[in-house]
């Protein structure tokens, strides 16, 4: 259900950062990041809030719509705790983000299958 005050913004990858970038200069706070697998691309959304003169709290979603191979990159250097949204894509979905400040390099989460929400490897065990 869509709150009243809340926009959704499509974006690239070209202008993510500088609209993530607006975001930051009008004091809104990053609330997540989310992503989702759809077929064979992934939808992120980067969720803000802000609270109005009027004290009322104003909501705004940026889409991304990206494949597979194109590296996303990293909003760390505006939101610096971002770092766990992004850490947490990579993992789970096999993403490259680029230029994480705080990068696990694949650790984390773990898991026992690579990437289970992105294309996971099905590995057919042997009978012993």
């Amino acid at each position: 259900m869509r709150k009243e005050g809340q926009e959704t913004i499509e974006v690239t990858l070209q202008t993510l950062a500088s609209e993530v970038q607006k975001q930051k200069d009008t004091g809104s706070r990053l609330v997540q990041i989310c992503c989702a697998r759809i077929g064979d691309d992934f939808e992120l959304h980067y969720s803000f809030e802000h609270v109005d003169n009027d004290q009322k709290f104003k909501f705004l979603d940026l889409k991304l719509i990206t494949d597979a191979d194109s590296p996303i990159k990293s909003i760390t250097g505006i939101y610096f705790a971002a770092f766990g949204y992004e850490n947490e894509i990579s993992d789970l979905y096999g993403l490259k983000i680029e230029g994480n400040l705080l990068d696990f390099k694949g650790t984390f989460i773990t898991t026992s299958i690579p990437y289970p929400f992105g294309k996971p490897t099905v590995v057919k065990k042997e009978d012993a």
